[in-house]
């Protein structure tokens, strides 16, 4: 696959009411990842964990970039037979008939196809993904809500879900007693100048239009991750807050890396000779 260089920057807090953080993230380019546990203690923090922990493997061992939904869904179904099993196991023990653990996810990793490297996005759950370009911010993840598919139906606007008594009811999850399907999307690079995950507690806390102002002032992803963590603690911190930013700031093809590749080695060698 072409070299394509990343920047990002990530954040995670516990916030201001919650006593354990169930939000886990993942930052290893090429893969990224967001995920919002449910469960409370040892229910939604370990269900995330094993999330980001699978995912993880993916940047670790490498996988086949022309392959990305299909890689991208045996990780997910690894990802729901480990936490269905974990909440087994737990009830086998006598912790709670009615325990459960779940979490939202939503990745984002590169891939490529005969048009070169694109985004591959997938999300399960209301945690959001968002490319900002020009200045101007779009949602790409659909949420599986319950506030959204009563948009959807036209029975509420967008402003009444954002301060609807069940908007945090989501509709799928990593967890759910049946496999939850993730959306998948596919972006050309080229269409993306920056890509934004984050966790409902930054969603549900700071308003679109803000956002994209966080985001235009922040030059640099690890202050843009940061900002918009603070700006949902200055808003209450209600829920625990991630937020990952990624910038594609350049495209090398294999041909100029290989190029680049055989000079680096020239110097080597010339720097070694008395």
């Amino acid at each position: 696959m072409s070299a394509v260089e990343l920047h990002h920057g990530a954040r995670t807090d516990v916030g201001l009411v919650r006593e354990v953080n169930e939000d886990a993230f993942l930052a290893a380019p090429p893969v990224f990842v967001v995920a919002d546990g449910m469960g409370g203690h040892d229910g939604g923090d370990v269900a995330s964990a094993i999330v980001v922990e699978e995912f993880a493997r993916l940047a670790d061992e490498g996988y086949d970039p022309r392959r990305g939904a299909e890689v991208v869904e045996t990780t997910l179904r690894t990802c729901q037979e480990r936490v269905s099993e974990f909440a087994a196991a737990q009830r086998a023990r006598g912790v709670d008939p009615r325990f459960h653990a779940g979490t939202t996810v939503v990745v984002a990793l590169l891939v490529e196809d005969e048009e070169g490297p694109k985004w591959l996005l997938a999300n399960i759950g209301d945690s959001r993904i968002y490319r900002f370009t020009d200045r101007v911010l779009e949602q790409v993840s659909v949420d599986h809500s319950l506030v959204q598919e009563l948009v959807d139906a036209g029975a509420i606007t967008h402003d009444d879900a954002a301060v609807h008594p069940e908007r945090h009811v989501i509709t799928r999850a990593i967890g759910d007693p049946e496999h939850a399907v993730a959306d998948y999307f596919l972006l050309p690079l080229s269409s993306v100048e920056r890509l934004v995950l984050c966790s409902d507690g930054v969603t549900g806390m700071v308003d679109d239009e803000t956002l994209a102002l966080l985001l235009a002032d922040s030059e640099d992803p690890r202050d843009a991750a940061d900002r918009m963590v603070d700006a949902a603690l200055a808003a209450g911190g209600r829920d625990n807050a991630t937020a990952v930013v990624v910038d594609v700031v350049g495209l090398v093809t294999d041909s100029e890396y290989d190029s680049a590749r055989q000079r680096l080695s020239l110097e080597q060698k010339l720097g070694a000779l008395p």
